[in-house]
């Protein structure tokens, strides 16, 4: 096997025993592998051509997220932000881990490492491939759960700041998910289409 190839089916076996479940088309998986699945798919429809590190930082960028539960961070906006900050360097340092044992050299994984924290975003097309399939993933298979639980003024705002960490390519291809026509209505009234 490749390092990709070892990466990769070990990415895939950490995320695999997440004890967390979605069920999706009548089959049932590991939440985090599915998330990952999504992941590595979209990014291959969104930009075939990407990068190594990019492919793998795509696979890698929820690695066992449910080892640092919301609820172990208090539950307002600092604990959030500090959630979110900390799950970043637990799932690059993770990765890191991987990397390693596949063979890859310290400037690669570097590399991978810097995507998965997102690391100077609309500055590094890398991060914003990254940050673009991310929303795109959160689009087309996330969205509709959060409109069941948020009002239409919080997903407003929620869309919003998803739309501006976007790039124009990406704002091009969220606009051909395949959305309910009220959450499309949605989409628009927020962004004033």
């Amino acid at each position: 096997m490749t390092p990709f190839e070892k990466a990769i089916t070990w990415i895939d076996a950490e995320n695999a025993q997440d004890p967390n479940h979605e069920t999706y088309q009548s089959e049932t998986y590991p939440k985090e592998l599915l998330y990952s699945n999504r992941m590595y798919q979209r990014l291959l429809d969104f930009q075939p051509d990407a990068s190594e590190a990019v492919r793998v930082a795509t696979k890698a960028q929820h690695i066992c997220r449910w080892k640092m539960p919301r609820e172990s961070y208090p539950m307002d906006r600092v604990g959030y932000l500090k959630w979110r900050e900390d799950l970043k360097k637990f799932h690059a340092q993770t990765t890191a881990g991987i990397l390693v044992d596949a063979g890859y050299p310290q400037e690669f994984i570097d590399r991978v490492s810097f995507l998965i924290e997102k690391k100077l975003l609309k500055k590094d097309a890398e991060t914003q491939l990254l940050e673009d399939v991310i929303c795109l993933v959160f689009l087309e298979f996330y969205f509709d759960p959060f409109v069941q639980k948020h009002d239409r003024e919080k997903m407003k705002n929620i869309i919003l700041k998803t739309w501006n960490k976007m790039s124009e390519a990406g704002h091009q291809a969220a606009l051909k998910i395949n959305f309910s026509d009220s959450n499309l209505d949605l989409i628009k009234e927020a962004l004033g289409l």
